[in-house]
């Protein structure tokens, strides 16, 4: 359906719209050379030159998708530059997608007008490719104040006469050069005429053909000797103009061979064509005529079978309920389980824990270990405490020692100092 309706609109734009691209590809060419584009753009880069038909998307043509695309970026983002519009230059390596897309999108903020899909410019080549570049084109020229000026067309003169010449005349200059063509080629052939003679002649016969007789001619030359001269230079005076495979004569020649082929063919495969189309269409009849029995005669069948189909169709239904209520039951079934697990692996290291008699013994080792420490801070109070009461008895006696003294000591002579 997109091949006809792409062939319906080329109908509706015309037979020379396949060919349109290739104006517009060589009105690009002249205006990215206004620009200066193989300074700029070019030895910047050490590309080559672009060529006439270089982003004309043609099966006669040899393209190259990648080369053509990165090409088409480069191009696009320098001339959006020259347009005023700031763009960074697109690499090689970089989105196909992004770079097109930014690229429309400055194409549409310098107020051109994009009517067609962003993958068009993927290719590198074709009408979209061409148009995109010859309006940023015209953008750069005219950010750059360049304008295309109306043509002066030259003042028409006096119309000069002319002789229309006649298609089979040959000229004497293209005799000439078939005569020296048969020369070279045939090296034996003896009968060879003087073209320089043949020259004198004819400026001689067309001078004396120019200036009018003053008399009524008449021949005086015998009819015989006439006729005898005639077979004598007549073999010279043969003439062979060699086809030529560009003539459009032979094209035509063979378009009315392949025609009268075609038609003789067609003649030949009607025939057959016609006795295929009755059998086919016998055939159909009866296989259309035996459908209709086999319909009627399986009526019955086709109904039970309708009916069974309805009936599996339910159960596939209650089916699919039990399947979901079975996979939620599943799905609980498989988080109880996770849960238990979880239980019983506590469970065990707690029995475990339980059952080991190594911190029973830590804990008695613990205990007499506590109560030899008892009994060290015993011994050690027990000592503390002789030691204090001693201490206080004798600061009691020295108390008492004090209130009754029985001999006052004599105060000691201090030396002078």
């Amino acid at each position: 359906m997109a091949e006809d309706g792409r062939r319906a609109v080329e109908d509706d734009r015309g037979p020379g719209a396949a060919y349109q691209v290739f104006v517009v590809m060589e009105n690009l060419l002249d205006k990215l050379n206004l620009l200066n584009y193989e300074e700029e753009i070019l030895a910047k880069h050490n590309m080559r030159c672009l060529s006439r038909y270089y982003f004309v998307s043609s099966p006669y043509l040899v393209s190259n998708p990648g080369e053509q695309f990165y090409m088409f970026t480069i191009i696009a983002a320098w001339l959006i530059n020259v347009a005023g519009r700031p763009f960074t230059q697109p690499q090689e390596y970089d989105e196909p997608n992004a770079t097109v897309s930014n690229i429309l999108a400055e194409l549409r903020a310098l107020g051109v007008k994009v009517d067609f899909p962003p993958s068009k410019l993927k290719s590198g080549s074709g009408e979209y490719v061409c148009l995109v570049l010859d309006q940023l084109a015209d953008q750069a020229l005219r950010k750059r104040g360049f304008s295309f000026k109306r043509p002066n067309y030259p003042t028409e003169g006096a119309e000069e006469e002319y002789v229309m010449e006649d298609d089979a005349e040959l000229t004497l200059s293209k005799v000439e050069e078939e005569l020296i063509e048969e020369a070279d080629d045939d090296d034996d052939d003896e009968n060879v005429i003087d073209l320089e003679a043949l020259k004198l002649r004819t400026t001689h016969t067309e001078t004396e053909s120019s200036s009018k007789p003053n008399e009524i001619l008449v021949s005086t030359v015998d009819v015989a000797e006439w006729n005898l001269e005639v077979e004598r230079v007549l073999p010279q005076l043969k003439v062979t103009i060699r086809t030529d495979n560009k003539d459009w004569r032979i094209h035509l020649d063979q378009m009315h061979q392949h025609r009268d082929k075609i038609n003789s063919s067609f003649r030949e495969a009607k025939n057959y064509l016609d006795k295929l189309q009755e059998d086919i269409g016998k055939t159909l009849g009866k296989v259309s005529s035996r459908e209709k029995y086999i319909n009627n005669q399986l009526a019955l069948q086709i109904q039970e079978y309708r009916i069974a189909q309805a009936q599996l169709r339910e159960v596939k239904e209650e089916y699919q309920q039990a399947s979901r209520r079975v996979t939620e039951k599943t799905r609980v079934l498989a988080e109880i389980s996770e849960e238990l697990e979880k239980v019983k692996q506590e469970t065990e290291e707690k029995v475990s824990i339980l059952a080991d008699g190594a911190p029973v013994v830590k804990i008695k080792q613990s205990l007499t270990t506590l109560k030899q420490e008892i009994i060290q801070m015993d011994v050690r109070i027990g000592v503390i405490q002789h030691t204090l009461l001693q201490a206080k008895l004798k600061e009691k006696s020295n108390m008492t020692h004090d209130m009754h003294p029985t001999n006052i000591p004599e105060p000691a002579a201090r030396p002078f100092s």
